[in-house]
């Protein structure tokens, strides 16, 4: 089978309710867009930002970047990773969706999740990472935090906010001794043409439910890959997360 051609697009919007201009916030004297930018160029070869507004489009070309405008209309990031292939000029085999504001994505995180495209029959890839059992209850429990189901090809079975599998019979202060629970780092990776696909399915009875909307293309029949990181990432969501994220910074670097 002759090697994959993979591009990574990072959508980065300026507008957010918690942290406006977030891609543009200065961690350890660089942009967020910038260090995220850095960390998958060391991996993929290919890589873009897609934004809708121009101060993060100069910020990019500023540091010597690739970066495409796209519209202000759509309503997930993954509608505005389709549009920004569609401006490439050049086909890919997969299209990795890389958040902006995970400036700490590990080199080891992408090559998990281009690993899954060895299987033929993968469509979308996803990542997730076992739950500790230091982590505790409370966390395993945060309906914040999806929880995911594999089978044993390492496909995704269901993903959820509640606690799955349930463990019947079992204390829940011993669950996460009991059991390996998966917790879903939210990063996918995409086969060109599915990409496309899923951009126009309508949501689902069970993404509704959930408010997840991976649950869309299990429902829609696709199968989905995922790679197993033991990685703790660092998302930026809001500006307490940026103190935090600048702690974690001086960490690496001491």
């Amino acid at each position: 089978m002759k090697p994959l051609k993979f591009i990574a697009i990072i959508p980065a919007r300026y507008a957010s309710t918690r942290f406006p201009g977030k891609p543009l916030a200065q961690l350890g004297g660089k942009a967020v867009i910038e260090r995220v930018y850095e960390q998958v160029s060391g991996v993929v070869e290919n890589v873009v930002v897609a934004t809708d507004d121009e101060r993060i489009y100069d910020a990019v070309k500023a540091f010597g970047g690739r970066v495409v405008m796209t519209s202000t209309e759509h309503k997930s990031g993954t509608d505005r990773c389709w549009e920004a292939y569609q401006k490439q000029g050049e086909q890919f085999d997969v299209v990795i969706n890389v958040q902006g504001d995970e400036p700490f994505i590990a080199h080891s995180q992408l090559r998990a999740i281009m690993a899954c495209f060895e299987v033929e029959t993968t469509d979308i890839a996803t990542l997730v990472k076992p739950f500790a059992e230091e982590d505790g209850i409370a966390a395993l429990e945060n309906p914040n935090s999806p929880k995911v189901v594999l089978d044993k090809a390492s496909r995704a079975i269901y993903f959820s906010r509640s606690v799955i599998p349930y463990l019947r019979g079992v204390e829940r202060e011993q669950w996460l001794k009991s059991h390996t629970y998966y917790k879903h780092i939210g990063m996918y990776a995409f086969r060109a043409n599915v990409l496309q696909e899923v951009t126009s399915l309508e949501q689902s009875p069970l993404e509704l439910a959930e408010s997840l909307e991976q649950l869309r293309w299990l429902e829609n029949g696709y199968k989905i890959g995922v790679g197993i990181s033991n990685v703790e990432t660092v998302g930026i969501d809001t500006p307490e997360d940026l103190e935090r994220a600048e702690a974690f910074l001086r960490e690496q670097n001491r």
